[in-house]
């Protein structure tokens, strides 16, 4: 492969691989800066909204992965907004709230929130709460949809995979690394993300390992290494599965 032509490629994955927007919902425009600044320096696309009503108008146009959510604001409050929002949406809410009291926590999860963060906090205990958040909705987004890329339909429902109408058979953990890479088609996944998911779901999670089953993927999809049709090593970094236009 042409040198520039890579590092194009590498580019492309590095910038797409991680982007995720996050609408950040608060009334105060010091809270706003500070976990915009935080948030875009953690590769995450930040949106802002001083109320509910202009978070519902943010949510409709630009559809984020996930929404923090102050309770106290003007013109329509927390509460009311993620009554509206699971009327049309299933975003994932994180409440960011002064109130500590054990009904008021519960009375948003009641209302559809996800999650909660109570103020004073710190970022990085945020930020673990926005991954594992964002890891939880990925998760029940793709348990029961199958998969279609090419010749090659992953079903994580049934725990099958096909090459054309014949059926792959396939180790726990090699279904495993082929979901992961078909999930994210044309975007490089990193060796030290895929050994951290793997290890995640009780596999040994060493980077020998990962190879190892990486090559007996490829022989029974009968992927040729010199000329990837499936899965292409991006050379130091990790691996993308090749998405075929049809």
């Amino acid at each position: 492969m042409d040198t520039t032509i890579l590092q194009t490629k590498l580019q492309v994955g590095y910038n797409q691989m991680m982007v995720r927007k996050i609408l950040v919902v608060d009334d105060t425009r010091n809270v706003q800066m500070l976990l915009s600044d935080f948030l875009v320096s953690q590769n995450y696309e930040v949106l802002l909204a001083s109320d509910g009503e202009e978070a519902l108008e943010v949510t409709r146009a630009s559809d984020p992965d996930l929404i923090l959510l102050d309770i106290m604001m003007p013109n329509m409050d927390g509460y009311q907004f993620i009554t509206q929002l699971r009327r049309e949406s299933s975003t994932p809410v994180i409440m960011i709230t002064a109130k500590q009291l054990e009904a008021d926590i519960i009375h948003g999860f009641d209302l559809g929130a996800d999650d909660y963060i109570t103020k004073p906090f710190r970022m990085r205990e945020l930020l673990v709460r926005i991954r594992a958040v964002l890891r939880r909705a990925g998760q029940k987004e793709s348990e029961t949809a199958a998969i279609k890329i090419g010749d090659i339909t992953l079903d994580p429902q049934k725990h099958e995979v096909f090459k054309g109408d014949s059926l792959v058979d396939l180790t726990p953990l090699e279904f495993l690394i082929l979901m992961m890479l078909m999930q994210s088609p044309d975007k490089v996944i990193r060796r030290a993300e895929l050994c951290m998911r793997l290890m995640e779901n009780g596999y040994a999670g060493s980077e020998s390992t990962l190879k190892i089953h990486i090559c007996s993927l490829r022989q029974k999809l009968s992927d040729d290494l010199n000329e990837p049709k499936y899965i292409e090593t991006i050379f130091g970094i990790g691996y993308q599965f090749v998405e075929i236009s049809e």
